[in-house]
């Protein structure tokens, strides 16, 4: 990076960490940001700030929310009867925009994975086994990925849930197997939803 002036350079490698950000792709959003008005770059800098210090994790379903509890959680019109798991708070938003689903959430955090270090404790398990405690639950509906590491968390939740009177159902595979679930269309995962098993 030795052609880009200093800041750029700076700019350039910030972008780059993004997931989904190559290296040509960040020098094109760095030029852009340079190059465009200053306000607007004050703007896309107050709105990530504002972002990483005004969100929090929602104290029931572990969303990123701005409130807690966060809207879903609030909204009295959802199905209080059945949770949907996922692995992360961006496929919430991702199911969300089906508008099939009526139902709760809970966001696990990651998935299992032990060639990552990743094991069951460091999920928001335990936080899910809490909320099923009451007996209000029905059906959980296991929206992990379907790649080898959402396999393993959904077939151990099966066999932890299970046994606790919750018909555990997973996402049909509509879904690209290997694929994560923010890149389905909403068509797919409309079908994965109605398709759903029981496990």
């Amino acid at each position: 990076m030795r052609h880009y002036a200093r800041p750029i350079a700076r700019l350039v490698d910030e972008l780059n960490k993004l997931p989904g950000i190559g290296p040509k792709t960040a020098q094109r959003l760095a030029y852009h940001i340079v190059t465009g008005s200053r306000q607007d770059a004050i703007d896309l800098a107050q709105a990530i700030v504002e972002a990483r210090e005004k969100t929090i994790y929602c104290s029931v379903c572990c969303t990123i929310t701005d409130t807690d509890p966060c809207a879903i959680c609030r909204d009295e019109s959802r199905d209080r009867t059945t949770i949907c798991i996922v692995e992360e708070p961006k496929d919430v938003f991702v199911i969300e925009r089906t508008r099939e689903y009526h139902g709760l959430y809970h966001v696990l955090h990651g998935a299992i994975s032990p060639m990552d270090g990743v094991g069951p404790q460091d999920l928001k398990i335990k936080e899910l086994l809490d909320r099923l405690q009451d007996g209000a639950v029905q059906e959980v509906i296991l929206a992990t990925d379907p790649n080898i590491e959402g396999e393993a968390t959904a077939m151990y939740l099966a066999r932890l849930l299970k046994p606790l009177g919750v018909k555990v159902t997973r996402m049909a595979h509509g879904m690209p197997v290997g694929g994560d679930l923010e890149y389905v269309d909403e068509v797919t995962l409309t079908k994965a939803l109605e398709g759903r098993r029981e496990l």
